[in-house]
């Protein structure tokens, strides 16, 4: 039986929850909150990765609470998840095309390895799936292995991919897509990128030509700029929105690869530090792995509390029956790159 997404985020979360589970274990086995207690969780948390901007806050809150109270770690973990889920909910905002922009321009961005390729093809059969009309720009013009990967995932989705030559002219390729996607009436125009980004000028440069000559057809594009974070990069993703805050007007942040980290709690640590939208989450290279970003499930699976989350798979139902019938095969999708 295929699992439902929060199944499979909290499958992906292991690791994350392994540590931060077993830290909080070892730590509360029915002992005081006294300052001694919190500051043992305060380490636990930045070393989670949740960064010492969300430990201070955390322990603040439960210095108010719970401060003298003897506690379990149960009760920590649950108390924990509903911190987290706090400062989550306001940046867990699905994202959705906007109907008054055909097509709504995306620009995926992101140093290169974090997933923005393999991203871009999810996100096309994502929302494919819901009866958008999606098109996909092979914009990393330098990387022929870039461009064949997204016309993989053209193929598997029936999603249009537009690629040039290899070395093309990024900005042009954008923005003959942008005349094409207008023309054919597309709902979403996926446009990736170039992520060099040790050569931080050369990038800047051509994301903001690309923006520039997209706009002699249309001034608003693009409408949304997502940039694609690594999760096992831990605390460098801060630095990666930073950056890339510089170059581009980031709109929105996706994570990729929660399956393969033990530093799920980057993702507070973003929230907390930028405010950005999280849009969407990767848990696994399966094409349904990627799916919108929620505050508590996200919580839960991290901590690794025992509250359940009611969860629906929200898939055709020919992909439930044929994930039913099959046995799950990293090989039969593009491995998680770009």
């Amino acid at each position: 039986m295929a699992l439902g997404f929060f199944s499979r985020l909290k499958a992906g979360l292991s690791r994350s929850t392994q540590k931060l589970s077993g830290g909080l274990s070892a730590v509360f086995t029915r002992r005081k909150l006294d300052d001694q207690a919190l500051e043992d969780l305060e380490d636990l948390l930045i070393s989670a990765d949740l960064g010492p901007s969300v430990a201070e806050k955390v322990i603040e809150s439960f210095r108010r609470s719970k401060f003298g109270k003897e506690v379990t770690d149960e009760e920590v973990r649950q108390a924990l998840a509903e911190e987290i889920a706090t400062i989550l909910q306001p940046v867990a905002i699905p994202f959705e095309p906007d109907p008054k922009h055909r097509p709504h321009v995306v620009l995926v961005v992101g140093v290169n390895g974090t997933g923005k390729t393999t991203t871009i093809g999810k996100m096309a059969r994502f929302y494919g799936e819901q009866g958008k009309k999606v098109m996909m720009v092979a914009g990393d013009t330098f990387r022929a292995a870039a461009v064949e990967q997204l016309q993989v995932w053209g193929e598997r989705t029936g999603a249009p991919v537009i690629a040039g030559k290899p070395n093309a002219d990024a900005a042009g390729l954008a923005f003959e897509a942008l005349k094409r996607a207008t023309a054919e009436k597309a709902d979403l125009l996926l446009v990736d990128t170039a992520g060099r980004l040790h050569n931080k000028s050369a990038l800047m440069e051509e994301l903001a030509k690309i923006i520039r000559v997209m706009r002699k057809f249309d001034e608003t594009a693009p409408h949304s700029v997502l940039l694609v974070l690594d999760a096992t990069t831990g605390q460098n993703a801060v630095e990666q929105v930073r950056v890339f805050k510089e170059l581009v007007n980031v709109t929105g942040l996706v994570v990729t690869k929660l399956d393969g980290s033990a530093r799920g709690g980057i993702v507070v640590a973003l929230a907390d530090a930028f405010g950005l939208p999280v849009h969407l989450v990767g848990v696994g290279e399966q094409a349904d792995d990627l799916r919108p970003f929620s505050a508590e499930a996200f919580a839960k699976g991290l901590v690794g509390d025992s509250i359940k989350v009611i969860e629906r798979d929200d898939r055709p139902a020919e992909d439930q029956a044929e994930d039913a019938e099959a046995p799950p095969s990293g090989a039969e999708h593009p491995q998680q790159q770009g």
